[in-house]
């Protein structure tokens, strides 16, 4: 059961889910909106079974991210600083999803080829087709 749940938090978001934005050397980045990394946790755990906490530390946002598994809470943190956009409420939102990725999930995106792009991702990226 903990590895059925471990394989779906890990699993890939559809395309339509995936976000991008240049990076430096006009690489595309491809992240998620924490709305949807919100919808994982709540479609694999349950709605009542995730929580978060968030911590401020030297001008950054901690988040603490919580799962209850078989009646126990495992806690996974990371941070961030304020961002470009929405200034703390970026920050927020981004430690919420760097701490996501320490459940793995969308931590595959880290691994996309540099070349990669909404049209061209690769099929180990995608969803599996129904029934596979």
């Amino acid at each position: 059961m903990l590895k059925d749940i471990e394989m779906e938090l890990k699993a890939p978001f559809a395309a339509n889910q995936i976000n991008w934005r240049k990076g430096g050397g006009n690489v595309s980045l491809a992240y998620l909106d924490a709305r949807n990394v919100m919808q994982r946790l709540d479609q694999v755990v349950g709605p009542n079974n995730w929580q978060e906490k968030y911590i401020e530390f030297n001008d950054r946002i901690i988040c603490e991210l919580s799962i209850r598994l078989d009646g126990e809470w495992i806690t996974k943190a990371d941070g961030s600083g304020d961002t470009k956009i929405e200034s703390e409420k970026g920050g927020i939102s981004s430690a919420f999803k760097r701490a996501a990725v320490k459940f793995g999930i969308g931590r595959y995106l880290y691994y996309l080829p540099k070349n990669a792009t909404a049209q061209n991702m690769p099929a180990w990226a995608l969803p599996k087709p129904k029934g596979e």
